[in-house]
């Protein structure tokens, strides 16, 4: 039988276990007249993936094999349709569901695979069943691993900086953790877009490595005043932020007052300092507006062509 990574439940509550992994075996995988079958070649960890075995993430469930993201081998589709198009060929596997056609917002309660009780299906496995819909060719220039470790990723990141962000050349831009594969996607972007763009990390040595990416400055956020830092690091000419992009949350409205323009904007991924973000009357005033990207549709997935070649 195949074998999938599955959590196990452990005592203690959200954020307080750390649920243990274990290798189990799983039937081979029966697909439904819309769906393929896929041989997973390599599966990628994504942030969630700690979250969920920690109970911080909604609908954790053990016994769920888990992971977002894979590439694999088509090797058994159910109509005649998907055979021909899909059987044999490399492909990667959208992550989500329930978000298929309105670029607003999800049709349903949207749901990513891996180690939840709603989807019951992740990637951690030897072979997995999917919607033919939910799959995309795999560029070939790609390894196994590089591939994997882009859709969750790099939808978010797209999704953040083109739709929410609303970047464009020319553009101040501030990417908050750089080094976060969220974040990395994110600057990939900012710069092809052309803007210029700035980071902050609590590590030099990833500062440095953002910069020989092609960032134009970066501030270590455990300077409590780094936002002023920042501040003296901006061009003459355009001394202010047009958006910040940040999977952190906390005081990251109270720190961008100084920073963004009139009217700038926040596009928020992520809540690693925690669940809240305290937003101000001067904020209200300044007309900052505050973004939440949520889990990335399938209505963005055929359009990300991974030779960004949608940036124009």
């Amino acid at each position: 039988m195949p074998k999938a990574i599955v959590m196990v439940e452990a005592p203690g509550g959200p954020g307080e276990t750390y649920w243990p992994l274990k290798i189990t075996e799983v039937p081979f995988p029966k697909p439904h007249a819309d769906e393929v079958v896929v041989k997973v070649s390599c599966a990628s960890l994504n942030h969630r993936d700690l979250f969920a075995r920690q109970k911080l993430y909604r609908g954790a469930s053990p016994g769920v094999p888990i992971m977002a993201d894979a590439v694999g081998v088509v090797v058994l589709a159910a109509s005649e349709e998907n055979k021909k198009q899909w059987l044999g060929k490399r492909v990667l596997l959208a992550p989500a569901r329930g978000w298929k056609s309105d670029p607003k917002g999800p049709e349903s309660d949207i749901s990513i695979l891996g180690g939840t009780v709603k989807l019951k299906n992740g990637c951690c496995q030897e072979y997995i069943a999917v919607p033919a819909a939910e799959i995309e060719p795999c560029p070939a220039h790609l390894s196994d691993s590089e591939a994997a470790a882009i859709p969750l990723a790099a939808l978010t990141a797209w999704r953040a900086t083109i739709v929410k962000a609303e970047v464009q050349p020319g553009h101040n831009v501030l990417i908050t953790g750089i080094g976060g594969g969220v974040a990395l996607f994110c600057l990939q972007f900012a710069l092809l877009r052309g803007a210029s763009v700035y980071v902050s990390s609590g590590s030099e040595d990833k500062i440095s490595k953002a910069k020989a990416l092609g960032a134009t400055a970066g501030v270590n956020y455990k300077n409590v005043r780094w936002n002023e830092q920042l501040l003296d690091l901006l061009p003459s000419e355009r001394p202010y932020l047009d958006a910040i992009i940040d999977g952190a949350g906390g005081d990251v409205v109270w720190r961008s007052l100084n920073l963004l323009r009139t009217g700038g904007i926040i596009a928020s991924y992520g809540m690693t300092l925690g669940p809240k973000i305290t937003f101000s009357m001067p904020a209200v005033m300044k007309n900052i507006e505050v973004r939440f990207n949520p889990s990335p549709p399938s209505i963005f997935f055929s359009r990300l062509d991974f030779d960004f070649g949608f940036l124009g």
